[in-house]
């Protein structure tokens, strides 16, 4: 087997830079808050450097941006990255707190070779602004030393990966502090010379949890890696230095998670319809937003657009310091089918489930009904409305319907005069026995001295009733 491991060196720091639209000087600092951990390029240029006390660095940079270090946050980060690295490879393996592991030996037929795995790797880290050293190994700890080395180089040449261990230094070899003081003390002083040591004299002077792991790093002994799944949900959190007082200023961070949300939605081949956009505040509870649809979505930006208008009816109460963005339904990616030979888009479905889309985002969600024919052959029962929903074929077959007015009365009126002229008719409804509602009625086309086109009827007991106005 051939392993690649990806060591996050600024993952923390990383993913605060991907929300902000300025290149300010940024630092992580440890939980007490005393000192720097992690500093990004715009610091470091200033002066400022790991180990540093915050105190130091804030004299070097006053505008110095502070974030602490947080092992849930980094936990969840570290989740968001094995995710896009799923789409790549099938076998990953979370390493906490910074750490990546793929089984990728299976992977070079499909991607035509090792190289070409790399690069897809390094490509799709540039696009998410992330840093990463990698390293193949032929097994899992081997691929792990190699790339928190630095030492990691596109090869799966076990001869070339042997000689970088052997001359890894016994710190990068990663033993604990009273180990490396053991082995300096028989003479050793790299990984190399520690593999030549017979293996009963290493159990016997060290230890045999040594022992077992030099031959893990050999590949010697069974190293088993218990595979990452991938929830079945889209999570993604942006979490701000500053607080966010408009909410356009929201836009930008929001633009990139949308785009992740979309390359989701593509790999899984399916869409969403609903997502939940939370706020969150200071001092003050979280903001809750149900972005909806009127169909399946999955474009990044037509789920901005719906989120612009929603910002719009609704401004911040509050500054806002981290936002999260769940999506917990999924449905199943109709196939495309609106398209010319030129690739242009015919579908006008689409562009109705946008227009209604929208319409909800400005006015709310109960703001638009959709009517829908029913099979009832009285005028007041043959209509309902409910929910906008994408267009499906209806119920029922409205080309065998007679000609029906655009504008239903809300309730049948008295005929007050004698029609000008007859046109269609008689049309003859009677039903309604099983609910009580029974009606008996013949229906007619006719024109009024005002020329107004009415749907009138005669009621075998009651006389003649308007009930409609065709336009």
């Amino acid at each position: 087997m051939l392993w690649l491991y990806l060591h996050f060196t600024h993952l923390l720091l990383d993913h605060i830079r991907r929300t902000r639209e300025d290149a300010g000087a940024l630092v992580i600092v440890e939980r007490s808050g005393q000192k720097v951990i992690q500093a990004c390029p715009e610091a470091r240029d200033q002066g400022v450097r790991a180990g540093m006390r915050l105190k130091t660095a804030l004299s070097l940079v006053p505008e110095l941006g502070t974030v602490r270090a947080d092992q849930q946050q980094e936990a969840r980060i570290l989740e968001d990255q094995a995710r896009w690295l799923y789409r790549y490879a099938a076998h990953i393996v979370l390493v906490p707190p910074n750490g990546l592991m793929a089984e990728i030996g299976s992977l070079q037929r499909l991607y035509g070779g090792l190289p070409a795995v790399w690069q897809t790797v390094e490509q799709a880290l540039d696009e998410r602004q992330l840093t990463a050293w990698p390293g193949i190994g032929h097994t899992p700890l081997a691929a792990r030393l190699i790339a928190r080395s630095g030492k990691g180089e596109c090869t799966a040449d076990k001869g070339h990966i042997q000689r970088t261990l052997d001359q890894m230094p016994l710190l990068a070899a990663e033993f604990d502090a009273r180990t490396c003081t053991r082995l300096q003390r028989l003479g050793l002083s790299n990984l190399g010379e520690v593999f030549n040591l017979p293996p009963v004299e290493l159990a016997r002077r060290l230890s045999p949890e040594t022992l077992a792991r030099i031959q893990k790093i050999q590949g010697t002994r069974p190293d088993p890696q218990a595979p990452w799944q991938p929830p079945h949900h889209f999570r993604q959190q942006a979490d701000f230095v500053q607080e966010i007082e408009q909410s356009q200023g929201l836009l930008f961070p929001l633009q990139r998670i949308l785009s992740e949300l979309e390359e989701d939605l593509c790999w899984r081949q399916q869409e969403t319809d609903s997502l939940l956009l939370i706020l969150r505040h200071r001092h003050e509870e979280p903001t809750r937003l149900r972005i909806r649809t009127s169909g399946p979505e999955h474009r990044a930006e037509a789920f901005l657009n719906l989120i612009r208008l929603r910002f719009e009816q609704q401004p911040l109460r509050a500054p806002v310091i981290a936002l999260l963005l769940s999506v917990k339904r999924f449905l199943g990616r109709e196939a495309d089918t609106g398209q010319d030979l030129l690739g242009e888009s015919q579908d006008l479905n689409e562009a109705w489930h946008t227009l209604m889309s929208r319409l909800q985002a400005r006015l709310g969600d109960q703001a638009l009904k959709q009517l829908s024919p029913q099979a009832d052959h009285r005028p007041e029962r043959a209509w309902s409305a409910s929910d906008v929903q994408r267009k499906t074929r209806p119920s029922v077959d409205t080309g065998q319907l007679p000609r029906r007015p655009l504008w239903l009365l809300q309730g049948p009126q008295p005929l007050t005069e004698t029609p000008a002229a007859w046109f269609a008719g008689p049309e003859r409804i009677s039903g309604g026995w099983w609910d009580g509602q029974r009606v008996h009625r013949d229906y007619y086309i006719a024109q009024l001295h005002n020329g107004q086109l009415a749907w009138v009827f005669r009621d075998v007991r009651d006389g003649w009733f308007v009930h409609g106005w065709f336009g």
